[in-house]
């Protein structure tokens, strides 16, 4: 590893450092604020995503919105590719996919035009750092060239870092909400 490489390592190690405390030190209502922004959406294809080890959860926001139109989870397919996303209902059936992420086992696609993003790290700018796979910036850039959607990050406030390093392959988010804020970019 040598430059770019060391530096994003670095910066994921903090924020996953971060992102822990925020975890530990956080009860229910986390997803207050993003139940109020996707409220004035209801009905349109929404992917969420389940929470894996210290991600802030979107669960409630996503039962919520099941109430009025289809919500899906991302689902990996292949190292490298786009995710593809199946829905998912509150009580469905889930089974074990890879990364550790539950994924339906009815496997019906669902194309979203908003997706609740996960992260590791956030700035002010619409930058985020993931886990380093790719696969949410192969993703939003497949479904942005498809036609308009709205990519939503959704991460505690203490995931925030002043200076991502960032690649020209990073899709930008359009909104970032937080257990507290609402960030437009």
């Amino acid at each position: 590893m040598t430059g770019l490489t060391d530096i994003k390592a670095a910066a994921r190690k903090a924020a996953f450092a971060r992102r822990k405390l925020a975890y530990d030190s956080h009860g229910p209502g986390q997803a207050a604020i993003l139940s109020e922004v996707l409220a004035g959406y209801r009905g349109v294809p929404l992917a969420g995503y389940m929470p894996i080890r210290t991600e802030i959860s979107p669960l409630a926001t996503m039962a919520e919105a099941a109430a009025y139109g289809p919500v899906s989870v991302p689902v990996i397919r292949a190292a490298g590719q786009p995710l593809w996303f199946s829905r998912w209902e509150p009580d469905c059936e889930m089974v074990d996919g890879p990364f550790g992420a539950s994924i339906p086992a009815l496997g019906e696609d669902i194309l979203p035009e908003i997706v609740i993003v996960p992260l590791v790290a956030f700035d002010r700018k619409g930058g985020r750092l993931g886990y380093g796979g790719g696969f949410y910036d192969r993703t939003l850039e497949g479904l942005r060239a498809r036609g308009p959607v709205l990519a939503i990050g959704f991460a505690f406030s203490a995931q925030e870092a002043d200076d991502l390093p960032l690649e020209p392959t990073d899709q930008p988010l359009d909104m970032l909400v937080t257990e507290r804020d609402i960030i437009t970019f």
